[in-house]
């Protein structure tokens, strides 16, 4: 597994993550530590998950699946969305940070978070408040780098020239959707992490499975999916122009000797500023494909032809 720097920063994470929003949603504590046994021996050390996954669960089932390991993992996990009712457990406020991070370190089992992120902006939360708090937990050693997610362009400039200017901790990573799919971060989230030294992060890089070829045009999702579960939302994405598009991409992909989930992967990252595509993963099977996803180089005349097969 090829590992990449994190934006300017010296922190080295491996080309695909694993997304941990599964661990105590879809698999319980004994097959969530076989996932991460099998991520690790791919050599997958880069670990995403949040506060709110699986209802807290997924925190705690990645601390016990790292006892013993956690030096050989990355982890990087978030804060900011609602943790429960009422306005203090949520946000980017100085006072929930504060709360959400012991938390957060009790939960992983661990004294430090590798990549704390903040999951949604807070309109409420003046972004300097928010930068001088995440300042002081990497001060304090509680954490040793700082992310985003889900942020736009212009907020991703404007958190940077707050740190800039207050001599503060800088996010040094950005986490947005992405896929061959949804490409609306290539607008200005692309373009504002070159310029100012992020490391981007996709997040759904298979656009729910989308992108895996589970999915066949005219056919109900299979019990179990993502797309199952999402019940009636699935239909926005099991449209026939997202089909078209995945079926051409099958057949590029197929052409070059590759599977399309490899597709998904490579030309993600194709993209320069791409440090580490985040797959979600229920099974060792899933980690392996995911993993391999990372062994093919699209050349700048491949990305141009597959980029040209969704535009």
């Amino acid at each position: 597994m090829k590992l990449r720097k994190l934006g300017t920063s010296g922190l080295k994470v491996s080309a695909i993550g694993l997304g941990c929003n599964n661990f105590g949603m879809r698999i319980d504590q004994d097959q969530t530590t076989r996932v991460v046994e099998a991520a690790l021996d791919a050599g997958i050390n880069f670990f995403d998950t949040a506060d709110v996954y699986g209802g807290s669960k997924s925190e705690t089932y990645l601390g016990v699946a790292l006892q013993g390991k956690r030096d050989q993992a990355i982890i990087a996990t978030k804060f900011a969305n609602p943790m429960g009712e009422g306005p203090y457990r949520r946000g980017g406020s100085r006072r929930y940070i504060v709360e959400a991070v012991e938390a957060s370190l009790r939960r992983l089992n661990t004294d430090r978070i590798d990549l704390y992120q903040m999951h949604i902006p807070d309109a409420d939360t003046p972004i300097e408040e928010t930068l001088r708090a995440l300042d002081d937990l990497v001060r304090a050693g509680k954490v040793l780098y700082l992310g985003n997610s889900n942020f736009s362009g212009w907020q991703i400039a404007d958190a940077d020239w707050v740190s800039r200017s207050g001599g503060l901790e800088r996010f040094v990573s950005a986490q947005n959707h992405f896929s061959l799919l949804e490409r609306a971060v290539a607008r200005d989230v692309l373009p504002a992490c070159e310029r100012f030294g992020l490391g981007f992060l996709p997040y759904f890089p298979l656009a729910s499975g989308l992108l895996s070829g589970k999915y066949t045009r005219g056919e109900a999702p299979a019990e179990g999916t993502r797309m199952a579960a999402m019940g009636a939302r699935a239909a926005s994405a099991l449209n026939d122009a997202n089909f078209d598009k995945v079926e051409k991409l099958d057949a590029w992909a197929k052409a070059q000797g590759h599977s399309l989930l490899e597709l998904a992967f490579a030309w993600l990252l194709g993209h320069p500023g791409v440090s580490s595509v985040i797959a979600g993963a229920t099974s060792e099977a899933q980690i392996a494909a995911n993993a391999k996803g990372a062994d093919w180089d699209l050349t700048p005349a491949q990305m141009a032809e597959v980029s040209a097969l969704v535009r």
